[in-house]
């Protein structure tokens, strides 16, 4: 004997289907969106690169872990020098609560859209943006975990918030799946 089903179970199935799709559609997607350097077009001060990076910067900040738990502290001092060909360069000192020392030295290379930027534990050799009041870096950098090393994607966002101050915020992902925060103030010295 063949059953068949009424038109108001259905209607009751697909109603229930229909707002679960959306939601995790809405996840989806949302877990997609950010920011666009567009959207900082025309905001003051101007953040260029070349002029905030100049001479000696200090820095103090936290790392966050996945849940937004303060996990380290840090300050850091930074000296920042350009060259005739346009050719940046960053020297980096990190010192963490716990005793860590980190070095990194950045080269921003000029191209046609911004820069080229890359350091030695930067695996994945990134680019750096910028426009109004913003600057955006994205790449991966390979960074102590256990006893080996992780590569993490960086999301790195930079807003001249006043003349001389930046507060620099980075999203740390692995496999699209954030995994932690930077969040740090630049000052000029």
């Amino acid at each position: 004997m063949k059953v068949r089903q009424t038109p108001a179970v259905r209607t009751w199935k697909t109603d229930l289907k229909t707002p679960l799709w959306l939601c995790f559609a809405v996840v989806l997607l949302s877990g997609c969106a950010s920011p666009s350097l567009d959207d900082y077009q025309g905001r003051t001060p101007t953040l260029v690169p070349q002029q905030f990076f100049q001479g000696s910067l200090s820095a103090r900040g936290v790392v966050k872990n996945f849940s937004g738990e303060v996990i380290r502290t840090f300050d850091a001092d930074i000296e920042a020098s350009w060259d005739d060909d346009g050719v940046g360069t960053l020297n980096e000192v990190f010192r963490f609560n716990d005793g860590e020392v980190q070095k990194r030295v950045w080269t921003l290379t000029p191209t046609d859209d911004g820069y080229y930027a890359n350091a030695g534990d930067v695996v994945e050799p990134g680019t750096m943006r910028w426009q109004g009041n913003a600057i955006n870096m994205n790449y991966v950098l390979r960074v102590a975990y256990g006893d080996g090393t992780i590569d993490l994607r960086m999301d790195d966002w930079m807003y001249l918030v006043a003349p001389g101050t930046v507060i620099n915020q980075t999203t740390m992902s692995k496999w699209g799946v954030d995994v932690g925060e930077l969040v740090l103030v630049i000052q000029k010295q």
